[in-house]
């Protein structure tokens, strides 16, 4: 447990100023300089995009324009945190949505986390683009276009700046991408699971069939269980809730709002 929790806050960064901490010096030492709301509050986050983010007002498919302009947010964030991301496939496939016009369920949710590869490796290439190294790990094995997922390795490449971007889901079928999302922020030691969608926060109906939906700002993992908030799968919530990682769910169309969320800002709505 000591090395895991050694693991977690680690950065490359930090090891110089942690060997000058520990040389003697004589006298009393200044306080250290306050945070600048520029600083990251976070070592580690996880970001949930859904696959619809990438599509704008597409109804299906990428629209390059939207990745492009997500990848801007991205680059800034990237320089202040080691940024790992979920991606859905929404834009393309659905398995629970191929599943109702007739394909088999299994078979139909195979088919969605092949669509979020095509996703990642669109985001991939925009981050490149913009000098960003960044690693695909997939947790279906398709070696020729991205790695499988391998734990250790992902936490390696996190240590050594790059982003990460998680595809395939969690290569089980009847787990949707908020559960991978989850599980891969428990599994890489996040410091918080950031939830981008297209609404400011979690309300306490559906915004667009109730415009006098309450913004909740502050819930705790229970609440949104038994209120049955849907805002993420309960499987989700529960593996965070069981794990003490928080989830901040914010509107990813806002800008600059994924900056605000890791510089410790209040924006949409928190679970802890």
């Amino acid at each position: 447990m000591a090395q895991e929790s050694a693991a977690r806050s680690s950065r490359p960064a930090a090891e110089p100023a942690a060997a000058s901490e520990v040389t003697p010096t004589a006298g009393p030492q200044p306080a250290a300089p306050a945070k600048s709301s520029s600083a990251a509050v976070f070592d580690r986050v996880l970001l949930k995009l859904s696959g619809e983010a990438l599509m704008g007002d597409k109804g299906f498919g990428i629209d390059e324009k939207v990745v492009a302009t997500i990848a801007d947010e991205l680059v800034e964030v990237h320089a202040l945190v080691q940024l790992a991301i979920v991606i859905g496939g929404g834009n393309i496939i659905r398995g629970l949505a191929a599943s109702h016009r007739g394909i088999d369920r299994v078979t139909g949710d195979y088919m969605g986390m092949l669509a979020t590869l095509i996703n990642a490796l669109a985001l991939q290439d925009a981050l490149e683009k913009r000098g960003v190294t960044t690693r695909v790990q997939t947790a279906i094995e398709m070696r020729e276009v991205a790695e499988p997922f391998i734990r250790r390795r992902a936490m390696r490449h996190l240590e050594k700046g790059r982003a990460v971007i998680f595809a395939a889901g969690t290569g089980n079928p009847f787990f949707t991408t908020d559960s991978a999302a989850a599980l891969r922020a428990n599994e890489i030691h996040a410091d918080m699971l950031l939830k981008a969608t297209k609404v400011a926060g979690i309300y306490s109906a559906d915004p667009e069939l109730h415009p006098d939906a309450e913004l909740l700002h502050d819930l705790t993992y229970q609440e949104v269980l038994e209120r049955d908030l849907r805002v993420m799968d309960a499987a989700a919530i529960a593996l965070c809730r069981d794990n003490g990682i928080p989830i901040t769910v914010f509107n990813l169309f806002e800008p600059g709002n994924i900056r605000r969320v890791v510089t410790g800002q209040r924006v949409g709505s928190v679970v802890r």
